[in-house]
């Protein structure tokens, strides 16, 4: 009986296919849009937590765990205060560390942050769960003054292999104290990543140290200067054993030296999605209520025929139909609109990913993954039809109290 009231309500669809297609191109279209967003939350989401992979602990003066992540990862704000040299190099020489990667913020080219580093940064910076950074053009700096930039600086200020940049000091777009006697040449181009790396200009330590020495000597003299740094903002730590992360981390909040924070970035990253995640939360919350508002079209539609097809239930009485199958008859039709707008819907939404992709990647470094269907994606879109067919109740219950007398009667 089912599947003979199925075949009934596609048939009753199809002669009025005029307002059936419109209403399944609204529930296709927020289906499009429900989709999406989630897969660009999925996508958001993996990216903020593969940031930063394959480092075990960061290490800088003592803070708040938030504020090292944001400022040493992400490059947001400034440290409190800067980690000593020596006690840097105390730790890199220590017995369990197998790599560490020196990190030294402050200065910032038109609007980019400057980030001081060795070339030990590419070799162990890692991101995505296992992805080593590449370059697309060049190579890691060799000679004092080279600079390496991230994807979206490189877009951005469209600079190419050879050009050459000045840094200035402070973080605003426009510096009113720039390092102009020491001009940086462009060594190497990174490739996107979807990570801060992409709006960082990378140049060595050394040259950190060389542009704020105190005499600003000439960039022939700096050279046969120490260029040692005495201090820097933070560090990254690979440790040699996952077992001795914690006693290190440990170790280090309470190393006696001088105030040192270490925190776990994972840890770290989870805390800071709890705070950034609302507006996550707030995209879904606005994509759910546009898939309700293609709902409410369709039981418009139906609603709005029911006056029209008066003549139609009564005939269906009339031959035997029973109230209930009037009824299943609705209920039928409204499952049947919200099947096919959200099968409509992932198909759209697939088109559109398999078109974006390539540019979310180049513009944004935002990889969506163009898989199957996940566990929750299904259960989103089950829980469209299931929500078509709870408001296919109204006009189901509305048919199924006509009676055959009402149906046949003509309303003046």
């Amino acid at each position: 009986m089912s599947a003979a009231i199925a075949g009934l309500a596609a048939r009753s669809l199809w002669n009025r296919r005029g307002t059936a297609l419109l209403t399944v191109i609204a529930i296709a279209v927020s289906v499009t849009l429900l989709l999406g967003v989630q897969k660009m939350r999925s996508a958001a989401r993996d990216s903020f937590a593969n940031t930063l992979s394959g480092t075990d602990l960061i290490v800088g003066a003592r803070s708040g765990p938030v504020n090292l992540l944001l400022y040493s990862v992400f490059r947001i704000g400034d440290a409190t205060a800067n980690v000593s040299w020596p006690t840097y190099q105390r730790v890199a020489r220590h017995r369990d560390v197998a790599w560490t990667i020196p990190l030294s913020l402050g200065d910032a080219h038109r609007g980019f942050r400057v980030l001081g580093t060795t070339r030990a940064y590419f070799e162990h910076y890692r991101y995505a769960r296992t992805h080593a950074l590449e370059f697309a053009q060049g190579a890691a700096f060799a000679e004092l003054h080279d600079a390496v930039l991230g994807a979206e600086v490189a877009r951005t200020l469209e600079y190419r292999l050879g050009d050459a940049l000045v840094i200035g000091h402070g973080l605003g777009e426009v510096s009113f104290s720039e390092h102009d006697d020491q001009p940086f040449r462009v060594a190497g181009i990174l490739a996107p990543t979807g990570t801060p790396v992409d709006r960082t200009v990378h140049v060595s330590l050394e040259a950190v140290t060389a542009i704020h020495d105190a005499g600003r000597p000439a960039a022939d003299e700096v050279r046969a200067r120490d260029l040692t740094p005495p201090a820097i903002t933070a560090f990254l730590v690979g440790m040699k054993s996952k077992d001795t992360v914690l006693k290190m981390q440990r170790a280090l909040n309470e190393y006696p030296g001088e105030a040192l924070l270490a925190i776990i970035p994972g840890t770290a990253l989870q805390q800071l999605w709890s705070v950034v995640g609302i507006a996550d939360r707030a995209l879904m919350v606005v994509a759910a209520f546009v898939v309700l508002a293609g709902l409410l079209g369709m039981l418009t539609a139906i609603l709005t025929s029911l006056n029209e097809r008066r003549r139609e239930m009564a005939i269906l009485r009339s031959v035997g139909a029973h109230p209930l199958h009037v009824f299943a008859l609705l209920l039928s039709e409204a499952g049947l609109l919200a099947l096919v707008g959200v099968l409509a819907g992932i198909g759209i939404a697939y088109a559109l990913l398999a078109i974006a992709q390539p540019l979310l990647i180049e513009h944004y470094g935002l990889f969506v993954t163009i898989g199957g269907l996940s566990g929750y994606d299904l259960g989103l879109l089950a829980a469209v039809v299931v929500a078509a067919v709870l408001m296919g109740l109204i006009p189901a219950w509305r048919a199924y109290r006509n009676s055959l007398a009402d149906g046949l009667s003509i309303r003046v």
